[in-house]
């Protein structure tokens, strides 16, 4: 019986680094750089310094597409501050509740 929790246990983390997500400071990349690495990864988390509040810092999960979303959500234009760009294009993913009608037939 040990052995096969034992079993059940590596095999369960040997599957965990699978679903891990990449987390990245934005300031240490370049537009071009920070673009390049969320479309290898499909989705990454970004931290960036706060604008309003010193010493604050700020992060969101960037993707690709709107396949890296989830379910009843899409990817949708923002951006984020890099080293060379203070608004550098990305996407995040916002729920498809927040889109009106006509919004739906332009979405990525």
């Amino acid at each position: 019986m040990k052995k096969i929790i034992l079993l059940g246990l590596l095999i369960a983390s040997a599957a965990t680094p699978a679903l891990a997500i990449s987390r990245y400071n934005a300031m240490s990349f370049t537009c071009a750089e920070a673009r390049a690495i969320i479309s290898r990864e499909r989705a990454v988390i970004m931290r960036y310094p706060s604008t309003r509040q010193r010493n604050m810092t700020l992060y969101d999960r960037y993707v690709s597409d709107s396949n890296a979303c989830d379910v009843g959500h899409y990817a949708a234009q923002d951006y984020l501050p890099t080293k060379d760009r203070a608004n550098c294009p990305v996407y995040t993913c916002k729920p498809t509740s927040d889109l009106d009608d006509d919004d739906i037939l332009f979405r990525r």
